[in-house]
């Protein structure tokens, strides 16, 4: 593999990835000028997640990225997805703005999913690590508009929108210019409508999947309101100074690190273990969540840094062992179809902690994402016996 291929890879994944949050990192403009409720946060984040479902179905089922050449199918979605992201700008109201996210997150399911299948068609060794890097470019890319929008400040929030879709188009072209199919890349010829039932008895991805789903539970949501929590703790603690934008691109861009350090970590102990490590820290983090509001700043920012490490740090990992005990032929669907019920199961998350907050309040809320943790834990143990 030529020495550039997974750099650009990469940088590629971050560019296209910026798309995801987007619409998120300017969401007090929008409401402002739509003159909408706050809840619109989570209608906001759960369309771009319909969307991405819905794309990924698609693909699995006509098994895209293993019939076409990834690269080609990765520089069509970042062109759709950046022309997408931009119809944001034409929005005239809750609706349209629900429909530009929704079609962005369907361009994404060719993007994200891709990328792996991409990385996975140069590695038969050192997967993990590789997919580390992958998933760390996602995690800043999903930060990147937070940052942008903190950059941009006092100016319109149209430029974090055109921003954001100018580094899709960089990021499709890259790829497209400069990374061929891999030479591991084993091509399926026609749409192959049983691969959801045959992936699926296979003990060990089905672990693995499963695992990923109590991920998924966790991940999104959290990502999502990271701005909740911090303008939470600045209600109650008027006095410390509490830069939301600018404090959210940090907490999710940490994780990056821990995708790459778990990378390097799954060479010495493995996948299995390094996923099961980060879902335990994730999970004591869940359950501290009520209380953190009563620290001091510095600490309850360290908790949302170590939160911010461990809810990804096992992403890139249950990636690998999903593409690892998957057929050749049918690895990017695989790697499709598990994205796919994972992004399903964050809509039901975060509209759930939507729910519950009238119940159980604003803080407590978030003591039920650690269902998340517990459940991917206990689906885990074969593959940490194995381990």
């Amino acid at each position: 593999m030529d020495k550039h291929t997974l750099p650009t890879i990469v940088l590629a994944q971050f560019a296209c990835t910026s798309l995801w949050f987007a619409g998120n990192a300017v969401l007090p403009n929008l409401i402002t000028q739509f003159h909408l409720e706050a809840s619109t946060l989570s209608h906001l984040t759960s369309s771009v997640q319909l969307g991405f479902i819905l794309g990924t179905l698609v693909f699995a089922v006509f098994t895209i990225s293993d019939r076409f050449s990834p690269s080609k199918v990765f520089l069509v979605c970042a062109l759709l997805g950046a022309g997408c992201n931009l119809s944001l700008l034409g929005a005239s109201g809750l609706a349209t703005l629900l429909g530009s996210r929704f079609l962005t997150g369907f361009c994404l399911a060719g993007i994200y999913p891709v990328g792996m299948k991409i990385a996975a068609d140069y590695h038969q060794r050192g997967l993990g690590k590789a997919l580390g890097f992958l998933v760390g470019a996602l995690v800043l890319g999903t930060a990147f508009p937070h940052l942008l929008k903190a950059l941009t400040q006092g100016l319109p929030w149209r430029y974090v929108i055109w921003g954001t879709s100018g580094l899709a188009v960089l990021g499709g072209l890259s790829v497209f210019a400069l990374v061929p199919d891999g030479p591991f890349r084993s091509r399926s010829t026609q749409p192959n409508f049983s691969a959801f039932f045959q992936i699926f008895r296979q003990k060990d991805f089905r672990a693995a999947a499963f695992g990923y789903f109590g991920h998924m539970w966790e991940l999104y949501t959290f990502w999502a309101l990271v701005p909740v929590l911090l303008a939470l703790y600045a209600q109650q603690h008027p006095e410390a100074p509490v830069p939301v934008s600018l404090l959210s691109f940090s907490i999710i861009a940490v994780g990056a690190l821990a995708c790459v350090a778990g990378g390097y970590l799954s060479e010495k102990v493995g996948s299995a273990r390094t996923a099961a490590v980060a879902l335990a820290v994730s999970l004591g983090c869940c359950l501290v969540a009520p209380v953190i509001f009563q620290l001091p700043f510095p600490w309850f920012l360290g908790v949302l840094v170590v939160w911010g490490l461990a809810v990804v740090m096992d992403s890139p990992q249950f990636s690998t062992l999903v593409a690892q005990s998957a057929e050749g032929s049918v690895k990017g669907t695989a790697l499709t179809i598990v994205n796919s019920i994972g992004f399903a199961i964050t809509i039901v998350s975060i509209q759930f902690l939507q729910w519950v907050e009238a119940y159980a309040g604003a803080e407590r809320r978030f003591l039920f994402l650690a269902l998340g943790p517990l459940l991917g834990l206990w689906a885990m143990r074969r593959l940490l016996r194995k381990a």
